[in-house]
């Protein structure tokens, strides 16, 4: 596939000859796509989700995604636990179609893609419809300010079946400032919260990636950690007490007091792993 770039869409080719694809928007990247092999994620938080969702109860599982790009993870969960009946929010209908076109689903799939934002797109859906959902939406860089307030929490929570877990890949400076926030109203509206990331990341020691785990049940800790254990990079999980200790005083943002994440730093040089 050669290089394309329309309206600010480019889809760039790996250049190990291994057939992965990198979808870019606006000069970031979004997605790592290898449609032989869904199994390949390229960036680590979409391999933190993977792992997050690896550890729930065996098949199919109902999961809305909230932003969709290249599909990485709804191609995965479909590879992993066929039948998996998925909801895509993405309001980038160009987007979706040169996606569909480029990097075509597999045959009986059961993914569909809605275009609507994530607060228009959550709020058309069923009470307890999904057994996750994953909020993974940013514009020009950053998440959007409504897509973090106590106020759309509750409405994820709506939408989730008792027991289900909210995924969210949020971007921080080393201070945490952002994320100590999301932390606040993630643990408001579901009680039980932990963060995957790097250690560079969570000691503070450069701008990245956490994902955040949201539950109204007991996370299952001990799976987490064996899934964490098999990164292949130095990864680290923290919950309950270390959270709560970390991020003590937070206020959660809401609709009258929110706030988007922190502009990202320049991509100089940067690489799928």
């Amino acid at each position: 596939m050669s290089q394309e770039q329309v309206a600010g869409i480019e889809f760039l080719p790996d250049d190990d000859g291994r057939g992965g694809v990198t979808v870019m928007m606006d000069g970031s990247p979004q997605s790592h796509v290898n449609l032989a092999d869904p199994g390949s994620l390229g960036f680590e938080y979409i391999a933190d989700f993977a792992a997050v969702i690896d550890t729930l109860p065996a098949g199919p599982l109902g999961i809305t995604h909230i932003g969709g790009a290249g599909l990485t993870l709804a191609r995965y969960v479909n590879a992993g636990r066929p039948g998996s009946p998925q909801i895509v929010l993405e309001p980038n209908a160009e987007l979706t179609e040169r996606v569909r076109r480029e990097l075509p689903l597999p045959r009986q799939h059961r993914i569909r893609v809605r275009p609507a934002d994530g607060l228009t797109g959550v709020a058309q859906l069923a009470d307890a419809s999904a057994d996750v959902v994953v909020l993974d939406a940013y514009a020009g860089g950053r998440v959007p300010a409504e897509l973090t307030t106590v106020e759309f929490f509750t409405d994820v929570a709506r939408v989730l079946r008792p027991g289900g877990t909210m995924l969210l890949n949020i971007a921080d400076e080393p201070s945490k400032a952002y994320l100590r926030r999301v932390y606040a109203g993630l643990v408001t509206v579901f009680g039980q919260v932990a963060l995957i990331g790097t250690h560079e990341i969570l000691k503070g020691r450069r701008f990245g990636n956490c994902v955040a785990i949201a539950s109204d049940s007991p996370l299952d800790i001990v799976a987490l950690r064996r899934q964490v254990a098999r990164m292949p990079f130095p990864t680290g999980l923290r919950d309950g007490v270390q959270l709560a200790r970390q991020f003590a005083g937070s206020a959660a943002f809401s609709m009258a007091d929110s706030g988007q994440s922190p502009p990202p730093p320049p991509l100089k040089g940067w690489r799928v792993r």
